[in-house]
């Protein structure tokens, strides 16, 4: 094969290649996003995020729809709120805290919550 086809055929792989895995952590997140959103959240806050889920309407008070709840909070004060629960932020005990979850998951999820409330 001709040296300079067998590069460009090899500059073309690797642009392919490098494009794909550019995209490749955002659907990852955002499908890790969702899937924590519904393990964590949507029991309280509802599929849409309207705090209207199967638990919600059993506690006091109840969870707040994020449309209107998150309305001029910044991404820091929603990761605070996901990491340290309700009390973190000034809010009530009932949102429980969750410490578990890693930076990049917290990023991903108010990001995810952030489209809820929009």
């Amino acid at each position: 094969m001709n040296p300079v086809r067998a590069f460009r055929r090899l500059a073309s792989f690797a642009v392919v290649i490098t494009i794909g895995i550019s995209f490749a952590p955002v659907s990852v997140r955002a499908q890790d996003a969702s899937a924590i959103y519904a393990q964590k959240c949507v029991s309280c806050h509802g599929p849409q995020g309207k705090g209207d889920g199967p638990a919600g309407k059993y506690l006091n008070p109840k969870p707040n729809d994020f449309a209107v709840s998150l309305k001029d909070k910044t991404d820091e004060w929603i990761a605070k709120s996901i990491k340290g629960g309700g009390v973190a932020v000034g809010l009530s005990s009932v949102m429980p805290p969750f410490a578990d979850l890693s930076d990049d998951q917290v990023k991903a999820l108010v990001e995810y919550i952030k489209k809820l409330g929009s």
